[in-house]
């Protein structure tokens, strides 16, 4: 919570001001009871009908301001409270956008969701109600003490006998609470994962008549979460009913020790009338306190999550040339061997090792090698899981490898900021994703490219005539691109990928979706427009890799074969296979 608060730090002027207004109105609000027992007590008996008029318009002018303060410190709360939270959002989002890979898959896309939306209007509403009522509730609860103990010393020491005991009860049901709503927080985790995945798999669960399955499933994580909120609603709740037996059976008590005192002279009618709504603006002022500290509970489970996130450190660390060079194997800048061409490769694997989960068994990529020269072009098949984009994102350094290196132009790629890295890449993932912009926007993806060279990049991808019939660069594309077919969000994400003339194009099997026709168009016209551009194509098909260069045959992380099509036919009999199975006679 601590760190979360720090985001109240540009509004602590504001605040205060705010709560200046609020402290007024509270007093404003302690004085009604005690003037109603002055006129009851003092007034009355003098039978001056204006000095009951003068005395009551003074009641009504401190219900005015009581009003006009608490609204004006609300809005000054409600502002305070969205700024804040709206800076905490900010940041959120965009360390969430920087998280590494590895740091995304641990703490999976649903929580961050959560994390994003829920946590963060749990924050909020907390920032709220703490500056409204946070200064409010514990005046009149002081106050009212203060106020009961000047009038009538006994009558208060019933008041100060239950003190202990309703600190107690708040104190203990909010020590088991808190841990109770981050369990709650995290069966929501839950359910948005199912949620999310059933969205996104929604055509699939209906073509296959799974929607019962699904329901099931659903519930099962929607009971657990209900049930975990419950048992932290349950007992956040216990506290109210028992602060308010203890306030009401002191009220009882009071009731009986006033009426007795009234009857021997000892107090005053009015004083009674005046005790008595001073316990009632205590019991309201410790039910305030008693909803805060629930509030505050699901808000400290918010903010321990949102911190984490926040605190997460940068582990795709920037290294410094010297810091390699220090390092067996890790030079910068790698040295040409004899004979060889001054400029490196631009694109260089060594001897490149990863695993996702970290563990010696389940290498995902084991000890790959190749390089590849400025404008060459590399093609990579497999089967699926043999770590084809796996390969690509370690490029991209979306994940840091394990052993060995990465080199483009001959330096290391964790010597490269990561912006500067990135921007050398157009990249059409598998499974990528269009979004709910026009055309020209999806294209663009705010770079501010020129139409020259959106339009050269629609025309190599073949998505030139697609966009003119669609209505032009204007037309509106729905979310995820519902509104186009395989090959249609095929031509636009390639197009987004050539549209920055990147040094290094990646397509990770981006033509599945075109027919074999457009597929050999768009592999001329890049060619011919893009011939300087290094490019990574990752295909299941044959024909869209055979043309290049080189061609790196993957199968469990391992390289079977690294080479043309025709030395591949030759020595690898994996690809051999491949290729006959796909091409039959025109393998060759």
């Amino acid at each position: 919570m601590k760190y979360c608060l720090r985001y109240l730090k540009p509004h602590v002027l504001t605040m205060m001001f705010g709560f200046a207004i609020k402290f007024s109105g509270t007093i404003m609000d302690l004085l009604i009871p005690y003037i109603l027992s002055y006129i009851i007590d003092e007034v009355t008996p003098k039978n001056d009908i204006g000095l009951v008029v003068k005395w009551g318009i003074v009641m009504i002018l401190c219900a005015v301001l009581v009003l006009l303060f608490n609204v004006w410190a609300n809005r000054i709360a409600a502002a305070v409270s969205r700024d804040a939270i709206h800076a905490l959002r900010y940041d959120l989002f965009y360390r969430i956008s920087y998280l590494s890979g590895s740091q995304v898959d641990s703490f999976t896309i649903p929580s961050l969701v959560t994390r994003m939306t829920s946590d963060t209007y749990n924050l909020h509403r907390m920032l709220n109600m703490i500056q409204r009522m946070g200064v409010r509730a514990p005046i009149l609860f002081l106050g009212g003490i203060v106020i009961t103990m000047a009038i009538d010393p006994y009558l208060s020491a019933i008041l100060c006998i239950l003190l202990p005991f309703m600190i107690l009860v708040v104190a203990v049901i909010s020590k088991k609470s808190i841990p109770l709503f981050v369990l709650a927080q995290q069966s929501a985790d839950q359910m948005i994962r199912v949620v999310r995945e059933n969205a996104t798999g929604i055509r699939v669960i209906k073509a296959l008549s799974r929607g019962q399955y699904e329901m099931d499933r659903y519930d099962a994580v929607n009971r657990k979460l209900t049930k975990d909120e419950s048992k932290a609603s349950i007992t956040m709740a216990a506290s109210s009913p028992l602060i308010n037996l203890a306030l009401n059976t002191g009220l009882v008590f009071v009731i009986l020790a006033g009426a007795w005192r009234v009857s021997t002279g000892s107090m005053k009618p009015g004083v009674i009338v005046a005790f008595l709504s001073y316990f009632t603006i205590i019991l309201n002022a410790v039910m305030a306190v008693s909803r805060l500290i629930t509030m505050y509970s699901q808000a400290a489970a918010s903010a321990r999550r949102v911190t984490e996130v926040l605190t997460t450190p940068t582990d795709m660390k920037i290294y410094a040339k010297e810091e390699l060079e220090s390092q067996p194997g890790q030079a910068t800048i790698s040295e040409p061997a004899a004979g060889t061409p001054a400029q490196p490769p631009h694109i260089q694997f060594r001897d490149v090792t990863f695993s996702y989960h970290k563990t010696a068994a389940g290498k995902n990529l084991s000890h790959i090698s190749f390089s590849l020269g400025h404008g060459q072009s590399l093609g990579i098949i497999g089967p699926t899981g043999s770590g084809k984009s796996t390969l690509v994102q370690l490029l991209l350094r979306l994940y840091d490898i394990d052993e060995g290196q990465i080199l483009i132009d001959g330096q290391n790629i964790v010597a490269l900021p990561l912006k500067e890295l990135r921007q050398k890449f157009g990249v059409v993932f598998q499974n990528d994703t269009l979004f709910k912009e026009t055309l020209l926007q999806n294209i663009d993806m705010g770079r501010k490219l020129s139409m020259e060279s959106i339009e050269e990049a629609a025309y190599v991808a073949q998505a030139e005539d697609f966009i003119k019939n669609a209505g032009g660069y204007g037309a509106q594309i729905a979310a995820k691109g519902a509104n186009l077919s395989g090959g249609q969000k095929q031509r636009i994400l390639i197009s987004r990928a050539l549209a920055g003339h990147p040094d290094i194009l990646i397509l990770d099997d981006s033509s599945s979706a075109l027919d074999y026709k457009t597929d050999a168009s768009f592999r001329s016209a890049l060619a011919q427009k893009f011939g300087t551009t290094t490019t990574i194509i990752i295909a299941q098909r044959v024909s869209s890799i055979k043309h290049c260069d080189q061609i790196l045959v993957l199968e469990d992380g391992v390289c079977q074969g690294l080479g043309t099509h025709k030395e591949l036919l030759k020595s690898c009999p994996v690809y051999r296979e491949i290729s006959e199975i796909q091409m039959g006679d025109d393998a060759e």
